[in-house]
């Protein structure tokens, strides 16, 4: 194979992917290898690409890739998540640019039209992923709403309604008022903001009497007596139907038993007394709203208060209310805000900084606490199998902090809600015969027969039956994905269940633990028996180089496909590994792929050098066995670091290991040793042995590179020798012995022979000396390192190393460990202008040495300072002083 004067990704990515796709080289059945599965997090069905996709799939391709080299039977499952809230506000989008109003349209006219839309932006994620190299067994692709998902999500529905775990009641949820429908505690984000405390004025019902007495905290104005609330929500006093104060609290005691007057309502409410109420907090008053609070829905059952609900769905004010029908809550806020001031019902109003919740799927929303007539799901006894196999230890979290996360929410787990206001998801298989009476079925068919026998009614007809109007939350199906994948729920121990489940690792971000983590380990133990991975790695969230998340608004995040289009997929890839640790925050800097980018072409231009040399028959010579066994040791030692960083999921450690032994160790010096020499403007031939031995290496090191840049690896496997139709470097296992002490020992002699070569370096460049000059090498009184001789005189350009007893006057000299080496420079150099520059080194350094002397002669200083900064000042003077000695000995040897 030809290979071009430069790299260019375009010429070799697309080739090569379409190349795995015809060889079915991602494709994955059940033999008798080991298994190892990874279910891809899915993404929404009419999602693209972002920044968080990139991070997640290219771990999960290197975890993939790697597994298949080490001869793994790897399956890399794909899918999407039909994400009900975010679809369905999608096509109600459409619809309304199109004039057609959601509630204009049957459900069934509204589906068809959902459909539409996912069949049309479905697969463009999907497609994306394959740009950046994701290694997925497309055949397996799967839809959480797709028929075997589908049937098994309305199973378990079912299924655990019939073992008493779901239920539906009347509670209070948070309500998203823009999509019209519940949301579970996780689907809430809270932010902290800057609002008002609005303190107003509740007087007392009636005429009355009010005895002063000590600690009582009496208001009284023309108007009468009064008791003063703070409220952050005053558009809610409409629905308060009590007063609560904590009966302990002094200050409010001259009002247990009295009746209050709601401002500008005119309704009087109840002064009840309970201990929820905190004494110091505000005025200790408390007004109380039970349609619209869940801690005073809490106090509304407890003692048995009246409930109004004064906001319609779409948080408009509704015909409950008396007053400002039909305003949104938040103009009536404001409006309210002023008909209380002019009716001199506002004491006063403070600056407050609170939490607000909003919808995670409409981050522009504020949630509506609100009580609904909902289906939940209990629970407790799913915390209870849940919790044993990550506090256990048999399944791993990497990073293991959020083990802590886990335990916390499972020990305060409430009651999920799962029902939403919605027609794109899975319809509740509820189905009514009555009103209030329903039955719960997989199909409408065995719901008539559960119905009539129910019912005592044989006569009922399936007209006679209503199914429920809502979907299930998005998380219903999801909560199953390794289960059903496998299609465990409809068909459990069949042969893939078996053998890919459990999973082995999941890669997902720590914001959805409990969205999705928790509850698929609940699904698994409940209908399995096992939990569904063995280990979890929580990425970190990709943030701009200043730390910002990145979004849409700030315009900080790139589009992953424009990054792939100017640096290629393996430059991309690379630079986001390059700053990925697992569980922390990513500070993403687009300078990171073109260092991607700059690799590709290092190890580009490697690969066409060592493919220029011409090759003879000669046998070795001795410089070159001893940098074929060096790179031999070096190669198992950092084979032997890569493992023990991908055993502990340190994935980008493992990156910067391949990184260094291919650009530091391979190409920097290995290439450099072995590198036939030119001779009269004539490259010289490299010998057999040593050039096999160079492209052995830099075949294992395109395999250790491959799980991280897949289509620059491939290509060049592919044209490192022939290779048959069908054969790729995915499938070429990564087998190396680990390495000995004798491996261990060879690369640590070479460590000090490069530090011998550097050393030479160091003197030509402080001496501008330049490289293609010959030098001479002295070793004072012994030579440590006189077995790599070769090596030193070809990487330093010496004409010769000897041992002397003493150095030349001329000579510039360094230490590698104990030794003393010496570089003659003679009349190589401008003595002159050598003293010159030793003294002005010298005046900086004894004006540096006289500010520390000065600090250590300061008695305060020396009694006062750290033992630690007294001995550092310390060492700085040592350290001047023997420079300054060093310098003027020189000096005085070339004089």
């Amino acid at each position: 194979m030809e290979i071009a004067s430069k790299y260019d990704p375009k010429e070799v990515e697309g080739k090569w992917y379409q190349y795995w796709l015809d060889n079915k080289l991602f494709s994955s059945k059940p033999d008798g290898r080991e298994p190892y599965t990874i279910v891809i997090p899915p993404p929404n069905v009419t999602g693209v690409l972002h920044m968080g996709h990139m991070l997640n799939n290219t771990i999960q391709d290197i975890l993939v890739r790697r597994a298949r080299m080490e001869g793994k039977n790897a399956c890399w499952v794909p899918g999407t998540d039909h994400a009900s809230i975010a679809t369905e506000a999608k096509v109600v989008k459409k619809l309304a640019a199109d004039g057609i109003k959601k509630h204009d349209l049957t459900r069934e006219q509204f589906l068809k039209h959902a459909w539409e839309w996912t069949d049309e932006h479905g697969g463009i994620i999907l497609k994306q992923l394959r740009r950046l190299g994701a290694s997925c067994d497309w055949d397996r692709t799967a839809f959480t709403m797709d028929e075997k998902r589908s049937e098994s999500v309305i199973k378990v529905f079912v299924d655990l309604y019939r073992k008493g775990y779901i239920y539906r009641g009347l509670r209070m949820v948070n309500w998203d008022p823009k999509a019209l429908t519940a949301l579970s505690d996780e689907e809430v984000v809270y932010r902290e903001e800057q609002s008002h405390l609005y303190y107003l004025k509740y007087y007392v019902a009636g005429d009355c009497a009010v005895e002063e007495t000590e600690g009582n905290v009496i208001h009284k104005d023309e108007k009468g007596y009064y008791a003063v609330v703070a409220t952050t929500r005053p558009e809610t006093i409409m629905g308060d139907t009590a007063m609560c104060i904590n009966p302990k609290d002094p200050k409010n005691q001259w009002l247990k038993g009295r009746k209050v007057i709601v401002p500008l309502v005119n309704r009087e409410i109840p002064v009840i007394e309970d201990r929820y109420v905190e004494i110091e907090f505000g005025t200790g008053c408390l007004k109380v709203t039970p349609a619209h609070d869940k801690n005073d829905n809490m106090l509304g059952k407890v003692h048995n208060l009246e409930t109004i609900d004064i906001f319609n769905a779409d948080g408009t004010i509704s015909n409950e209310s008396t007053m400002y029908v039909g305003m949104d809550r938040f103009e009536c806020r404001k409006q309210i805000v002023k008909d209380l001031e002019a009716a001199g019902l506002m004491e006063k109003v403070e600056d407050y900084t609170n939490k607000v919740g909003y919808s995670e799927r409409n981050p522009d929303t504020a949630i509506e606490p609100r009580l609904s007539l909902q289906w939940f799901l209990k629970m407790q006894h799913f915390a209870d199998i849940a919790l044993p196999p990550v506090l256990n230890g048999e399944m791993h979290f990497y990073p293991q902090k959020y083990v802590n996360t886990y335990k916390n929410w499972l020990e305060n787990i409430q009651d999920w809600c799962i029902s939403r206001q919605l027609w794109w998801g899975h319809r509740i298989p509820a189905y009514y015969y009555a009103e209030e009476k329903y039955v719960v079925a997989e199909t409408a068919e065995e719901a008539l027969e559960l119905a009539r026998k129910e019912s005592g009614n044989a006569n009922l007809q399936m007209a006679d039956l209503k199914q429920d109007e809502d979907a299930l939350d998005t998380w219903f199906s999801s909560w199953l994905w390794p289960v059903s994948l496998f299609d465990g729920i409809n068909n459990p121990g069949n042969e893939e269940i078996n053998y890919y489940y459990p999973t082995s690792d999941l890669v997902t971000g720590p914001d959805i633990i409990f969205f999705w983590v928790a509850r698929m380990i609940m699904a698994g133990e409940e209908y399995l028996g096992k939990f569904p991975f063995k280990n979890v790695y929580f990425t970190g969230i990709v943030r701009d180089k200043l730390g910002r998340k990145m979004s849409k608004s700030l315009g900080n995040s790139p589009d992953p496909i424009d990054l792939i289009e100017k640096y290629g997929a393996d430059g991309v890839r690379m630079g986001m590994m390059l700053s990925a640790p697992a569980g922390n925050d990513i500070l993403f800097d687009e300078s990171l792929c073109e260092q991607g980018r700059n690799f590709n072409n290092k190890i580009w231009n490697a690969f066409r050098l060592v493919k220029g040399w011409q090759v003879s028959d000669a046998a070795a010579d001795n410089g070159n066995k001893q940098a074929v066994a060096w790179m031999e040791a070096r190669i198992k030692q950092a084979n032997a670091e890569l493992q023990d960083h991908f055993a502990k999921y340190r994935i980008s450690d493992a990156l910067m290991t391949v990184y260094k032994l291919f650009w530091d160790e391979f190409s920097s010096w290995y290439l450099e040793m072995v590198k036939p020499a030119y001779i009269d403007g004539q490259a010289q031939p490299i010998d057999q042995e040593t050039y096999a031995a160079t492209l052995r290496f830099f075949e294992i090191l395109l395999k250790m590179l491959h799980p991280y840049m897949p289509f620059i690896t491939e290509e060049l496997w592919q044209a490192l020798y022939e290779r048959k139709e069908g054969e790729s470097i995915m499938r070429d296992n990564l087998k190396l012995e680990a390495p000995t002490a004798a491996d261990d020992q060879l690369v640590a002699d070479v460590e000090q022979v490069k530090q011998v070569v550097s050393g030479v370096r160091m003197v030509r460049n402080q001496k501008n000396i330049a490289p293609k000059e010959k030098l001479s090498l002295q070793a004072v009184g012994q030579n440590h390192f006189e077995a790599y001789n070769d090596i030193i005189a070809k990487m330093a350009n010496l004409q010769d190393i000897t041992v002397v007893e003493s150095k030349d006057a001329s000579a510039a000299a360094f230490m590698v460990g104990t030794d003393e080496f010496a570089v003659p420079v003679g009349d190589m150099i401008d003595v002159e202008e050598e003293i010159k520059k030793m003294e002005a080194q010298i005046a900086h350094l004894e004006g540096f040495l006289a500010g520390v002397k000065k600090k250590l002669s300061n008695e305060r200083f020396v009694a006062n300072a750290p033992e630690a900064v007294v001995a550092l000042e310390r060492k700085k003077q040592a350290d001047s002083e023997e420079k300054i000695a060093a310098l003027r000995e020189s000096i005085a040897a070339l004089k």
